[in-house]
């Protein structure tokens, strides 16, 4: 089997990495993730005037060939909100502005479920019709796990999505909505299919887990990324503690903890 070989830098916003084969004359795919991203106060006024609140980052942003954000709340006028402390809901109208900067949006999160299943639904559809495409989400158990690939470079790059925010909730059925939750047994399934049935070059799952504003991994995150490596992941990125955390490098493959944060309200912190 190819090796493969990776190299990243951290914003404290957005992680901008390189993944290449290890082999002569091999490509090199760059791909930028962005932290934990909230559009539904300050940021979902400002695209109401018609602002961007990716502006300052466009440059950065149409370098990359590959472009992800976590997409921390529901895109919907449905729902009613739940019963949580924290609850987020932007207007459609945000995505065509996301959509401008970026592939793709992560929703597995604890977020995703917040104005329940008829809105997260509602925005699977919206983000399809805006042109993006998701990982992480899905009207059942099967989609949400499904790997999203890109083809760049000559290469194919399968990204998957999970949240492990306690307590377990909206997690996909195998006929309900919902997003993939982080259990190991799947997730390392999950990595292998991509590998083996997407046929995936390289394999990197985005990670929602964590204790909040912490700046240091915990044992379980530890674990769970090294175990993650072991089972064919080329990199693991990390978002949820609002905060950046440490990097490490297992088996020469970088692991990410967390992004932190890139849009959102300093009192957003859930």
């Amino acid at each position: 089997m190819m090796s493969r070989s990776a190299c990243s830098w951290i914003s404290g916003l957005m992680v901008f990495m390189g993944l290449a084969l290890n082999t002569h004359a091999s490509p090199t795919v760059s791909l930028v993730f962005a932290g934990d991203t909230v559009l539904d106060d300050t940021a979902g006024e400002l695209i109401a005037q018609g602002g961007d609140p990716f502006a300052p980052f466009a440059t950065y942003l149409k370098t990359a060939d590959i472009r992800i954000a976590n997409l921390e709340c529901v895109v919907s006028t449905l729902g009613q909100a739940g019963d949580k402390v924290y609850t987020f809901k932007a207007h459609p109208r945000v995505l065509p502005v996301v959509k401008k900067h970026f592939d793709a949006v992560a929703l597995a999160n604890n977020h995703s479920g917040d104005f329940g299943p008829d809105a997260f639904a509602d925005m699977l559809q919206l983000i399809a019709q805006a042109g993006l495409q998701q990982v992480g989400g899905g009207m059942n158990l099967k989609q949400a796990h499904t790997p999203l690939v890109f083809q760049r470079q000559g290469l194919r790059i399968a990204v998957l999505s999970y949240n492990e925010f306690h307590p377990r909730s909206f997690e996909a059925g195998h006929d309900t909505p919902g997003v993939a939750w982080s259990e190991d047994q799947q997730v390392v399934a999950d990595i292998r299919a991509a590998r083996q049935q997407h046929q995936a070059d390289l394999v990197i799952p985005i990670m929602h887990w964590g204790w909040e504003n912490e700046r240091q991994a915990n044992p379980r995150q530890r674990f769970l990324a090294q175990r993650m490596i072991e089972a064919g992941a080329d990199a693991v990125i990390g978002g949820h503690p609002h905060v950046t955390q440490d990097i490490a490098i297992y088996k020469g493959k970088p692991i990410v903890f967390s992004v932190g944060n890139f849009v959102m309200k300093e009192t957003d912190n859930a």
